[in-house]
């Protein structure tokens, strides 16, 4: 089954906790805070497997969590590093922040990577915190909890060739003849409901991927018939192969076909007009195609297209056809993918807090800095709970909550906790 689309969850590792510990030793007098750090939680990152063409394995999967770190030890004995989770993803995936909608990367070539989740870092055993004034702390931090975020995957095939055309004119027939692909071929519309890949070998060593783009139809960019959920196969690529039933035995018109395709690639994809594009006058061996295809290949040349006569149905002309798409993809080797305006992230001081008021009246401090200080406090160690209290005041959040008006008493959240305000 063909998936091009999905939605996972990811988390990344949360860090190991700190140890608070001392020395005890034999001969060892005062032998001091001796607590490991603990191990840094494992990324989850995404990487490509050639062998994959579909999302559908996460049609049944799609929670995914890295391991967390290990706590510290005594003997200043640091935790391992939690292992990193690998998802393996398609060639052509594009991965989307689905609450933002940002795109965090493209993963187009084999073995690529993406962390999508950092995991958190191990909080600082007690053995850190010692100091000229301070010789004999308890209390150690808490790990860092790992990044999580939802994310939207999006396959894009990644193909040389692509055919298009409205439906039923042939496509997957030419498909199934110049490759060793098995699309189905039946004589209705819309009977390849999915993107076919096949490989089409011309010689020893010379060969391109050639993709059988579902049906389109006039209003496709808006999302019409099989629309945006194959509109977007086209964009990787680089020609484009336009088959034309010459017969019109269905009633249309092949130059009327010809412009609404053109129309429908060019209103979704401004680049896609400028792909180089060959014509398939396909259906050659039918006496209505011969007739009329003389008018229509005079009216393309017009229009500055080429145009091969070929059968789907004995294989006339289509040889030539391929030859010449492969002659124009060496040509159009080192064209430039089109961009992808990926997310990038920068650096941002971690002090940073924005100060709000819940339905409820309290009070709430949001902030990176301020969500990992509470997370990775030990509320239950009073030397921890005075460290935060100190961090706090050098953070200013006690003036900027009393600038925002905060009285004795009152509720402030921070990160799920809740404290009580006193001056």
């Amino acid at each position: 089954m063909f998936i091009d689309r999905a939605k996972i969850e990811v988390k990344a590792g949360d860090g190991g906790n700190g140890m608070s510990s001392f020395r005890r030793e034999k001969f060892v007098p005062r032998g001091g805070p001796s607590g490991g750090d603990g191990g840094r939680g494992g990324d989850t990152i995404l990487v490509v497997d050639s062998n994959l063409n579909t999302l559908i394995d996460f049609r049944y999967k799609r929670k995914f969590k890295a391991a967390s770190g290990d706590h510290g030890q005594t003997k200043d004995m640091h935790g391992h590093q939690g292992e990193h989770m690998y998802i393996k993803v398609p060639p052509g995936t594009l991965v989307k922040d689905e609450i933002t909608g940002q795109v965090l990367g493209d993963l187009t070539s084999a073995g690529q990577e993406l962390v999508v989740a950092k995991g958190g870092r191990g909080g600082r055993g007690n053995a850190r915190f010692v100091s000229s004034v301070h010789r004999a702390p308890t209390f150690a931090e808490q790990g860092e909890p790992g990044e999580e975020r939802s994310l939207q995957l999006e396959l894009k095939i990644l193909a040389d060739v692509g055919l298009v055309g409205y439906p039923s004119v042939g496509k997957s027939s030419i498909l199934a003849t110049v490759s060793a692909a098995k699309p189905e071929i039946a004589a209705y519309h819309f009977t390849t409901l999915t993107p076919v890949l096949g490989v089409v070998s011309l010689r020893e060593g010379q060969s391109f991927v050639l993709a059988d783009i579902p049906g389109l139809i006039e209003g496709a960019h808006q999302g019409k018939g099989l629309g945006h959920d194959f509109l977007r196969h086209i964009e990787r690529t680089r020609i484009i192969i336009h088959v034309l039933d010459v017969s019109g035995l269905e009633g249309r018109d092949p130059i009327e076909d010809f412009h609404k395709i053109n129309d429908e690639l060019q209103l979704y994809n401004e680049r896609l007009a400028s792909r180089p594009q060959i014509i398939a006058a396909n259906k050659m061996d039918l006496p209505e195609a011969r007739d009329n295809y003389q008018k229509v290949a005079d009216y393309l040349a017009k229009e500055g297209r080429e145009v091969f006569p070929v059968s789907a149905a004995t294989g006339e002309g289509l040889p030539q056809l391929m030859e010449r798409a492969a002659r124009l993809l060496a040509e159009c080797k080192d064209d430039p993918a089109e961009p992808i305006d990926t997310v990038v992230f920068e650096a941002k001081p971690e002090e940073e807090y924005t100060i709000g008021r819940d339905e409820d009246g309290a009070f709430t401090v949001q902030g990176k800095g301020i969500d990992k200080l509470v997370a990775m406090t030990n509320f239950e160690n009073d030397e921890a709970v005075r460290r935060f209290q100190l961090i706090w005041r050098k953070l200013g959040i006690d003036m900027a909550l009393r600038e925002r008006g905060v009285k004795e008493g009152e509720t402030v959240r921070i990160r799920g906790m809740e404290f009580e305000f006193k001056d």
